[in-house]
């Protein structure tokens, strides 16, 4: 039985990006070809392709996740779809994200203020709540795979 990866699903060239533009990196899959691979996007399925920019925004010091446009606070319906997918795949070996992502970047999101300018890099939700539940597995993005 092949060990098991959750990637990024953007990373791996589906059509889930809020632009509704492919970013597929091929080094990612090239380095994963001994793996299962978990195809991983809480946005897609709940906003669809293409969709509003979210942001992670400081708001009385919690971050909570913000729709560009309409300020929208959809911070609990991705905590929902994020935890539903970890429930559903307890058993990955490793974690491949997508950097400067609201959702997925892990130590490499804009954290804005209300004035949206950048008052500090973090982790989008996802990376946030995947980093408190698979403690014993290494975050990584695709900046490790990029030449």
């Amino acid at each position: 039985m092949k060990k098991k990866v959750i990637v990024s699903a953007c990373i791996l060239g589906e059509y889930c990006r809020y632009d509704g533009k492919i970013k597929k990196i091929n080094t990612v899959t090239e380095a994963l070809k001994e793996y299962e691979i978990i195809s991983f996007c809480p946005e897609a399925p709940l906003f669809g392709t293409p969709r509003e920019r979210i942001n992670v925004m400081q708001i009385k010091g919690e971050n909570r996740i913000i729709t560009e446009e309409i300020n929208r606070d959809v911070t609990d319906l991705l905590r929902e779809e994020i935890h539903a997918f970890i429930q559903q795949h307890p058993e990955a070996e490793r974690i491949i994200l997508k950097s400067k992502s609201p959702s997925c970047g892990y130590g490499t999101t804009p954290i804005l203020n209300a004035k949206k300018e950048i008052i500090k890099i973090g982790n989008g939700i996802a990376a946030e709540l995947m980093s408190e539940y698979y403690t014993d597995i290494k975050i990584e993005d695709e900046c490790s795979y990029e030449t």
